[in-house]
């Protein structure tokens, strides 16, 4: 059976390249490299040196020329690496070149992120959407990742190898056939966990919670903040893709309106395509939130980037026109008060917070408030006692504030989402 190369698990001493064209590239490359840096320590790999490379033009065989080629070869060598890690996508082709080259494993930023995203997987979705990602990405690369594969299947007397192979099978065409119906099955699979998720949705919508997305760079804290804001218990840590599975967790809001809080696998500069492509099912939370919360790290001198990348993303996924609360967390980390003046100038109406100490969350929820203010009203009502059942909507639903007993009837004021005020509109009464 065709499986993925575990390449993290073989390699101890690593060199990072990034290689860039334009002498104008060169700060944002490098600004790249680090976050390669920070992503292959995720990894647990021994990172020994790192280079940025400026080549004249693009080459199609190694990126740069042969000579720059032979130069971080010898580099490599000189530093003992058993990997290079490309901060540049590569293509098969070239991937090829490079080892045929230095004798030594090479891989790019795609892979780095695909092998941080199957050591994280846990749930049953996540998983599944990186087998998908990762089979996809490793396809093209298979000729690279057998030493078999020129050996051609026999005839009938090939021990029931005809069966597996059929006449003159190569076995690099058994693994592709192999590795195609895998990806068929894992996107079948797929469906199956989209299925769910919209039947999980309908049953939310049937009680018409509003629903906000917690959407951010990677290690912005959005863990945290959900954390903070629901007493919840999910991974936050200061590392990269910490958090790969979404959680839902509710909330009540300072009016006493629900709210349903999800968290969201954080995006990267760069993002491979296919893993937007393959986190659809998880990253949909987003696009179908009734608004969504910006996370962005203020303390980052890349923070500008971080929230163009964020809204490049969003836009990609069909919900660049969600309403947005902008939050600049980690602002206890932000002592340059000219620093501060400018992210307000640059991002006004946004709110600084910090989710690590609680800082200014209760106007975050505030605005909150806001948005969802055509969304509720303020009721009163007289309603029997024997209708039970409209007083278990108002406490499923609402937010009762108030209540007396007058003879046979109940006296309630409740905070209502609009359709629990349509279906109680008979029972209103004006306050006393």
């Amino acid at each position: 059976m065709f499986e993925v190369r575990e390449r993290p698990e073989m390699v101890e001493r690593a060199m990072l390249v990034s290689i860039y064209f334009d002498p104008r590239e060169e700060p944002q490359s490098e600004s790249l490299l680090e976050e390669l840096h920070e992503l292959v320590k995720t990894l647990g790999i021994n990172i020994v040196h790192s280079v940025l490379v400026r080549s004249r033009s693009l080459h199609k065989q190694f990126l740069c020329g042969t000579g720059k080629a032979q130069e971080i070869i010898d580099l490599a060598r000189a530093f003992e690496c058993d990997v290079i890690i490309f901060d540049n996508g590569l293509a098969p082709s070239q991937q090829r070149e490079w080892e045929k080259l230095g004798n030594i494993a090479v891989i790019d930023r795609e892979e780095v992120i695909l092998d941080i995203f199957n050591k994280r997987a846990a749930t049953r979705e996540a998983r599944i959407q990186v087998d998908l990602a990762r089979m996809q990405y490793a396809l093209p690369r298979m000729a690279r990742m057998w030493g078999h594969l020129d050996r051609e299947g026999g005839g009938g007397s090939s021990g029931g190898g005809a069966a597996n192979r059929g006449m003159g099978e190569k076995q690099i065409e058994v693994d592709r056939r192999l590795a195609h119906q895998r990806i068929d099955r894992l996107k079948r699979e797929l469906e199956d966990v989209r299925s769910q998720r919209r039947t999980q949705r309908k049953e939310r919508e049937r009680f018409g919670t509003p629903h906000v997305a917690i959407v951010g760079y990677t290690n912005s804290g959005k863990s945290t903040l959900l954390n903070k804001l629901s007493g919840a218990d999910v991974l936050a840590k200061d590392m990269l893709f910490a958090t790969l599975d979404t959680t839902t967790r509710r909330i009540d809001l300072p009016d006493g309106q629900p709210l349903l809080l999800t968290d969201t696998v954080g995006f990267v500069r760069n993002l491979p395509h296919r893993l937007v492509e393959a986190f659809k099912a998880t990253l949909e939370e987003a696009v179908l939130a009734d608004f969504l919360i910006h996370v962005l790290d203020c303390s980052s001198p890349e923070v500008d980037e971080l929230y163009t990348t964020t809204l490049e993303v969003l836009e990609e996924l069909g919900a660049g026109d969600k309403t947005i609360i902008t939050v600049l967390n980690k602002s206890d980390l932000l002592e340059d008060e000219v620093q501060r003046l400018l992210l307000e100038n640059r991002y006004p109406g946004a709110i600084y917070i910090s989710a690590a100490s609680g800082e200014n969350l209760d106007t975050l929820l505030a605005s909150c408030m806001e948005v969802l203010a055509d969304r509720v009203r303020v009721a009163h009502y007289r309603i029997p006692q024997t209708r039970g059942d409209l007083l278990n909507l108002l406490h499923r639903e609402g937010k009762i504030s108030a209540t007396e007993y007058e003879e046979n009837d109940i006296l309630i004021t409740a905070i209502v989402p609009q359709h629990v005020a349509g279906k109680l509109h008979s029972f209103m009464v004006e306050p006393a």
